[in-house]
């Protein structure tokens, strides 16, 4: 995680965490839909069912977002989102390079 704790690295790219303001209840629930989700889109994509898999990408889309995992930033500072984006092209690039990775 990253010193800020925006953000974990995962094969090289930035991943936004979830928004660490959310009460526990809620980010369960959200964490929950999005594993139900997920695993929806797996049967979905496994079965060849274009239309399942549509809808289920979406169920896991509208989990992250209200996870803060994606959609608006969860932070306040107005410092840019750089989810998705190569760790060493970013300002975490030092911390990145100093750490264990």
């Amino acid at each position: 995680m990253t010193p800020d704790r925006r953000y974990f690295v995962s094969e090289g790219r930035l991943c936004r965490c979830p928004n660490p303001l959310l009460d526990e209840v809620t980010r369960s629930r959200l964490h929950e839909d999005l594993v139900n989700a997920q695993s929806t889109a797996e049967a979905a994509l496994r079965s060849g069912d274009a239309m399942a898999l549509r809808t289920a990408r979406a169920r896991v889309r509208t989990a992250k977002v209200a996870l803060g995992e994606r959609g608006p930033v969860w932070w306040t500072d107005g410092a840019p989102d750089y989810s998705d984006q190569s760790v060493e092209q970013t300002p975490y690039a030092d911390w990145y390079a100093s750490s264990s990775g």
